[in-house]
């Protein structure tokens, strides 16, 4: 009796694992410097618009999304994670011994700062073309979003976790000084070179798209170039604008305590800690969406998300003193699985062309730092409430992307 050979479907848990933690250590990395705004505000004497050139520095680096996505293409997605540790790493060591410098030669600080984590930011952007796409195909297509959502919670631990490492280990309940820096950061720059090293000699599963839609029975004719398909310029429009949402609301709320007299003194430390509560319910969002991708579809999931994180905006707008602190809080449980889904519908039928759209898409990061800084002058000339309503905006596109956007030019 003759065994007769079956298909054996690929088994990557251990690359998913490889590539959960790179998603940890991105948000980590991401919120960690959002969450320095409050920090740098007091710390420099700096006005709203300034602070946010902390969100300029690290997030103009995604404009290196496209170019960096070419050279994915050439070394690959182990070679493109082993590259953007390192780089991760050195701009942290950079940052730490450059601000010492800085400070024993009495030259700008900030400027210092905001220039190694661009450096920083630069290895993120790496990491971040390698994590959404390799997530993506490391199983079958119809579990993608499942996956995306589920890498996105995992990343949300760690989002939750940073604000809290700069409350305690670089703030200490001190008043905020620039020679607080240089340990913390160092010790984060060899722990992200130590990650690159062992990446250095773990064996990554080298991943076809193509091949593996043809494995899965999907047949179709691909366009000659990403830049023909038209979801995938949306989808970058839509992170754009889905930066804003997601980064804005972190990015006002050292405003709106330093609005009320009982915090104005300490609204710095203040805001920092309850950046907690913002990040842990987009923590919480994300393992609870994970669950509910299972039934739900990934459109009517994610414009139920942004009708209810507007509604939570509408209401910190109009509810007084710490109520509506914590109504603009509650929105990171509805933000928090929009990313993914916005990403999942913007690399929808692309087999060959993944990688390059990865980089169109994630170029759309760069709303952050251009979003934030034009918030923060709103913010300057006319307050906060004026500058968060801005948000609407926001909401409004990528609500028009999810359900209308996002199917131009697909097959049906």
């Amino acid at each position: 009796m003759t065994n007769t050979p079956t298909s054996q479907h690929p088994n990557y848990t251990f690359a998913l694992i490889v590539v959960f933690i790179v998603c940890f250590l991105i948000g980590f990395i991401t919120t960690m410097n959002n969450s320095m705004i409050a920090f740098c505000s007091k710390a420099f004497d700096l006005t709203a618009q300034q602070g946010q050139y902390v969100n300029t520095a690290f997030y103009g680096a995604y404009l290196l999304s496209i170019p960096f996505a070419m050279l994915m293409s050439k070394i690959g997605y182990k070679g493109t994670l082993i590259l953007g540790l390192a780089v991760a790493g050195i701009g942290f060591i950079i940052n730490s011994f450059g601000i010492q410098s800085a400070i024993a030669a009495q030259a700008n600080v900030y400027v210092v700062f905001l220039a190694s984590m661009c450096l920083v930011a630069c290895g993120v952007v790496m990491l971040q073309n390698v994590a959404n796409p390799y997530v993506m195909v490391l199983g079958s297509p119809e579990k993608g979003a499942f996956r995306m959502t589920l890498s996105q919670a995992l990343n949300s631990v760690a989002t939750t976790l940073a604000p809290l490492f700069i409350t305690y280990v670089i703030i200490r309940g001190q008043a905020p000084t620039p020679s607080a820096v240089p340990g913390p950061f160092l010790g984060l720059g060899i722990f992200t070179l130590v990650i690159c090293l062992i990446l250095v000699f773990l064996k990554l599963p080298r991943i076809d798209e193509a091949k593996q839609a043809e494995d899965a029975g999907v047949h179709r004719e691909y366009k000659s170039s990403v830049f023909k398909y038209p979801h995938v310029w949306l989808g970058a429009l839509a992170i754009f604008m889905y930066m804003g949402v997601e980064i804005g609301v972190p990015s006002m709320l050292p405003y709106k305590f330093k609005a009320m007299p009982e915090y104005a003194s300490n609204y710095a430390s203040v805001a920092t800690s309850f950046l907690a509560f913002y990040w842990g319910g987009m923590m919480v969002g994300r393992f609870v969406g994970a669950a509910i991708l299972a039934k739900f579809q990934p459109r009517k999931l994610l414009s139920a998300c942004l009708c209810l994180g507007a509604l939570c905006i509408a209401l910190s707008i109009i509810l007084p003193g710490m109520i509506g602190i914590y109504a603009m809080l509650a929105a990171g449980l509805f933000h928090s699985v929009m990313w993914p889904l916005i990403f999942n519908l913007g690399l929808q039928e692309l087999g060959p062309h993944t990688k390059a759209a990865t980089g169109v898409i994630n170029t759309g990061v760069i709303g952050a730092a251009l979003l934030m800084p034009l918030m923060g002058s709103v913010v300057d000339a006319a307050g906060v409430i004026i500058a968060t309503c801005c948000l609407f905006i926001f909401y409004a596109y990528i609500l028009w992307f999810c359900n209308l956007g996002s199917k131009i030019g697909l097959s049906k």
